[in-house]
């Protein structure tokens, strides 16, 4: 035995800090898969690290600011430091901040980042490492995943610098996407958060080429996608949750929302409004909002009514008058979107934005951000109002201890819930047998603002 430790070391082990969008979180799960079968092992804390990946968002200043400090923070606590991201295209500044790290790399360049780290620290053979998980390594919990379908965005939004980051568009084979996610199904993934810088023009830069699936032919687009999520099953036989987020509101999604009310994907969208105002979008450059949006998303309840519409809004952007602003908060009571979340406009280094006149004072931006979320919850709390009574699916995240009466809790989602970004399901004695990732039905007993309360149905 110790002839065989001796002829193979212990494997030398990674940390990583992972910043910024699920996006990027899918890029660190690659990056760990890939290190993880090159026989590196994992430190969950800075000091059982060999070395630290941080991986970096840079799309405003303030996320670069937290960027910066989290390489510093790595350095500070272990001294080797391998940074990569979206930041890694301002390698001068995260240089003249930290001289100290060993190489930098930009956004989803894995081959680079897996190099950096060979040559900081080499692997060892080591035939007692435990083989890669089908799938890949996760940095979510067991019973979620993130699908990423692209890299990359084909707009030119003034506000925005993801194309310069993260290049155009660039679809996945639709072949691969589904077998990554079978793999992640079967190895107990109950909910599939679809991601993507704009998932609706899935498919766009390959003209939408066939493939083939399990004897069938296919098309690379967002619906053919979407059915075939939806006919997924789990090792017990259940359907997985399918979730679409990054959905722009082109004419072809109307055709994935019977699939929602066939119960093939979740009904829930996530819609990248910005804002309502036609003259501010024009600024923003980015497809002025018609008449036609509001009539489709009725069309889109009256062919399912629990349909969720998420969505974000920017307030304060140059230009942006009371007037603009007003007719966002019109259009909002028109919409009625279930889940909103708003930004203050922030410059971003090398946005075409930062050159436009009549910037909003950063006062009056707090005023109506303040104004967007008092309107914005208003809308929930009634949204969720109406769900008291009903009886509703829930997939549980956690799990509570029992209290000093015996009773245990437990936190989930609905259908409406996206994970980190929505609201939560609280569910009071819950039985000892419940587990994360169990999909139950709950009776919803209670809400606020923002989430539901309530007892599973026994």
């Amino acid at each position: 035995m110790t002839d065989t430790l001796t002829r193979f070391p212990p494997a030398p082990r990674v940390g990583m800090v992972s910043l910024g969008c699920p996006k990027a979180l899918v890029d660190s799960e690659r990056i760990l898969t890939k290190l993880r079968s090159d026989g590196y092992a994992l430190s969950p804390d800075y000091a059982g690290a060999d070395v630290v990946l941080v991986n970096t968002c840079g799309f405003l200043d303030s996320a670069k600011e937290e960027s910066l400090d989290a390489i510093g923070e790595a350095i500070a606590e272990n001294g080797r430091v391998i940074v990569t991201g979206c930041m890694g295209s301002e390698a001068d500044l995260i240089r003249a901040r930290h001289p100290g790290v060993l190489a930098i790399t930009g956004a989803h360049q894995y081959e680079d980042v897996v190099n950096a780290v060979h040559e900081a620290v080499p692997p060892v053979p080591n035939a007692f490492v435990d083989l890669v998980p089908e799938g890949g390594l996760k940095l979510t919990p067991r019973h979620y995943s993130y699908l990423k379908i692209a890299e990359g965005c084909n707009h030119a939004c003034s506000f925005c610098i993801i194309p310069d980051l993260r290049g155009k568009l660039v679809s996945r084979r639709i072949d691969a996407v589904l077998r990554e996610a079978e793999k992640l199904v079967s190895a107990g993934t109950r909910e599939l958060l679809v991601i993507s810088q704009d998932t609706s023009a899935y498919g766009v830069d390959v003209r939408h080429e066939d493939r083939q699936w399990h004897g069938n032919t296919i098309r690379t687009h967002m619906t053919d996608l979407a059915r075939e999520l939806g006919g997924l099953r789990t090792p017990e036989g259940a359907p997985p949750w399918v979730r679409l987020h990054y959905v722009y509101p082109y004419p072809h999604v109307d055709a994935v929302i019977p699939l929602m009310a066939d119960g093939l994907i979740t009904p829930y969208l996530d819609i990248p409004f910005q804002h309502a105002a036609p003259a501010v979008l024009k600024r923003m450059r980015r497809p002025a909002n018609d008449a036609k949006v509001l009539e489709r998303v009725k069309a889109w309840r009256d062919i399912c009514p629990d349909l969720t519409i998420r969505s974000s809004f920017v307030v304060g952007f140059p230009g942006e008058t009371e007037e603009d602003f007003q007719y966002l908060l019109d259009w909002l009571d028109e919409a009625q979107l279930d889940r909103v979340g708003g930004f203050r406009f922030e410059p971003v280094e090398g946005a075409r934005a930062n050159a436009l006149p009549d910037p909003v004072p950063e006062e009056l931006k707090e005023e109506r951000f303040a104004r967007l979320m008092e309107k914005t919850a208003a809308i929930s709390a009634a949204k969720l109002q109406a769900k008291v009574g009903r009886t509703l699916p829930v997939i549980i995240d956690i799990v509570g201890d029992a209290d000093e009466d015996g009773d245990i809790g437990a936190t989930g989602r609905s259908q409406a819930d996206a994970p980190e970004i929505d609201g939560h399901v609280y569910l009071r004695n819950v039985p000892a047998s419940l587990k994360q990732g169990d999909i139950i039905d709950a009776l919803i007993e209670d809400a606020d603002d923002h989430d539901l309360f309530g007892a599973i149905e026994a």
